[in-house]
């Protein structure tokens, strides 16, 4: 053990051990929970509190000369984005695997509509062409100079991770407060913000969802999977609607349909994205009364923004925001809050 992990207490440099392969860490990331916690008093507990960003996952890993960035799915995206691969590349340490979220900004916000100009694009020309500027933000270390970190408390991995690398665009640190709750998540939501993310600062980072991270949102909003769509009518072109769905249990559920939220590109990139995976029968179960629907196998993930969920399960005011490439659709299911809402 060498460098700044020399620097830590004894007791937790018992914590550490041998790392295993940088990319076999970062296959499989820590997960939050959706929460309606509000009240985070509770004696002996310690949180700290992180701005939900509107990204996408994306764990980083460098062994000598290698940097991979890799999406939550395994995705390796290093052509997508260069600059916060030769960011990386150009940091003194050369054994690290970080966790964090890359991020394009349109009016001081972050924007994931805007950050889809980015996503897919593989050669560096068309890259410099979208004119898309992206940030990753990073908020917590795995491994550092072959050793595997993760046991070690919250708050001494974001020590380390703070000292471990250097901070200039693209590449940034994320900063948290050690305070808040329901003042905290007003104040963001005032902002326009899309919530908080509230950590225990004692955990360990667990490669699984857990509870010890909690998602409190200013709005509703997940993924979905697209199991059809309908013909676009009047001046409208691509197609009508997305059917969108999620899986419980061996099925997919029906949730509803969204309509807004698409340009005029965006809906004929959809139709021809749709026009491939081609199915005769219906992906969900149970009927779906769309008047000439055309099913599809529901492989695209897209990001939907809504009001609430009706008493029968299905979205409230759906409006559309981008796909995802970043998540499996078999992981794709309905986010249900726990933990308890303060009046």
């Amino acid at each position: 053990m060498a460098g700044l992990l020399q620097t830590l207490p004894a007791e937790q440099r018992r914590l550490v051990g041998p790392a295993h392969p940088g990319a076999e860490l970062a296959a499989r990331p820590m997960l939050a929970t959706l929460s309606g916690r509000r009240d985070f008093s509770t004696p002996g507990e310690e949180w700290v509190f992180e701005r939900k960003l509107d990204g996408i996952r994306v764990l980083a890993v460098r062994e000598g000369e290698r940097v991979a960035l890799l999406s939550r799915s395994g995705r390796r995206l290093n052509d997508t984005y260069p600059e916060i691969v030769d960011a990386l590349a150009a940091q003194s340490g050369t054994d690290f695997v970080l966790d964090g979220e890359i991020v394009a900004f349109s009016g001081g916000r972050t924007d994931f509509a805007r950050l889809q100009q980015r996503m897919g694009l593989t050669r560096r020309q068309d890259v410099a062409a979208s004119g898309v500027a992206v940030t990753y933000y990073m908020f917590d270390l795995l491994r550092l100079d072959g050793s595997d970190i993760r046991d070690l408390p919250l708050r001494a991995r974001k020590s380390l991770l703070r000292r471990a690398l250097r901070y200039r665009p693209p590449l940034r640190l994320t900063p948290h407060r050690n305070a808040g709750g329901a003042e905290l998540l007003a104040d963001v939501c005032a902002r326009g913000w899309e919530g908080l993310i509230a950590k225990r600062a004692d955990g360990v980072y667990e490669p699984r969802r857990s509870a010890d991270w909690l998602k409190l949102k200013c709005s509703q909003g997940q993924e979905f999977v697209v199991g059809g769509f309908t013909q676009p009518a009047g001046s409208r072109v691509g197609l009508g609607a997305l059917l969108l769905g999620y899986h419980e249990g061996e099925g997919v559920r029906y949730a509803g349909k969204v309509g807004t939220g698409f340009g005029r590109r965006t809906l004929l990139g959809l139709r021809e994205r749709l026009d491939g995976p081609r199915e005769s029968a219906s992906p969900f179960d149970g009927p779906v009364r769309e008047a000439g629907a055309r099913w599809v196998r529901p492989e695209l993930v897209a990001q939907i923004a809504f009001t609430e969920w009706t008493r029968d399960g299905m979205l409230r005011h759906p409006r559309y925001l981008g796909l995802r490439d970043d998540k499996k659709p078999r992981d794709v299911v309905r986010e249900r809050p726990s933990g308890r809402v303060a009046a």
